[in-house]
């Protein structure tokens, strides 16, 4: 069933841009378009030159580490807290990683060209650029470590815990090939797993749309790191 794209937002609903000064708001403000993109789509991918800065303003971006033989794995996310692809405003910049629209998402975006011009000229829009770059290498290393030593479930929970926080939602649209994919296990994996979180009483899935009916209960079956990485990111904010 296919999920509606979430309408357009405005460029202040982004906390990061919320968060400029005014003055060096508006320098950004002429350059700034708005665009609503559904579930699946492919923004950048690895190696390709950044030449566009996305500050989501609903919905949710997914940052997938890509190996060779194809197989991805999700490192990190970025909600209406975040941005993707600033470190192009301190240079001519290369993703690291593959950027996909995890759930529709309502984005203002800015061509790379026009946010270096502006960047070169505001401290906060620079520091802006180092401080959530931060943001997102810390959640790359806790994810890591969380695939690395947690089980599917602690991680599910995890991830949904996460989701919804972006989603400001308790109802969250995701299929079970997207989150095997972020997940980096089998769909039959997935499956067996949120059966098992339904059983308990903590969500309900069906055709593709997860609802968290207890959230404490969610949040005992997840692992630390949600909380870390909560933590990590009002320490960085």
């Amino acid at each position: 069933m296919p999920v509606p794209v979430l309408k357009a937002g405005l460029p202040l609903d982004n906390k990061l841009l919320a968060s400029l000064p005014r003055d060096d708001f508006d320098r950004l403000l002429p350059h700034l378009s708005t665009v609503a993109l559904p579930q699946g789509v492919v923004l950048t991918e690895a190696g390709d030159e950044v030449d566009q800065v996305y500050f989501p303003q609903y919905g949710m971006l997914s940052l997938l580490a890509v190996l060779r033989d194809g197989k991805a794995i999700e490192t990190a996310t970025v909600g209406r807290e975040g941005v993707v692809g600033a470190m192009a405003g301190l240079g001519l910049y290369k993703s690291l990683v593959r950027v996909v629209v995890q759930m529709p998402v309502s984005v203002s975006r800015i061509a790379a060209s026009h946010f270096r011009t502006v960047a070169a000229g505001s401290d906060p829009v620079r520091n802006l650029c180092i401080r959530y770059n931060e943001v997102l290498l810390s959640q790359a290393r806790v994810t890591a470590a969380c695939n690395a030593l947690h089980s599917i479930e602690a991680r599910f929970c995890r991830w949904l815990l996460q989701s919804a926080d972006r989603a400001a939602s308790d109802t969250v649209p995701l299929t079970q090939e997207f989150l095997a994919e972020m997940l980096g296990v089998r769909r039959t994996s997935v499956t067996e797993v949120a059966s098992k979180v339904q059983a308990a009483g903590a969500i309900t899935y069906s055709r593709g749309v997860i609802k968290i009916l207890d959230r404490q209960a969610l949040m005992r079956m997840s692992c630390e790191c949600y909380e870390t990485l909560l933590d990590q990111s009002a320490t960085l904010a």
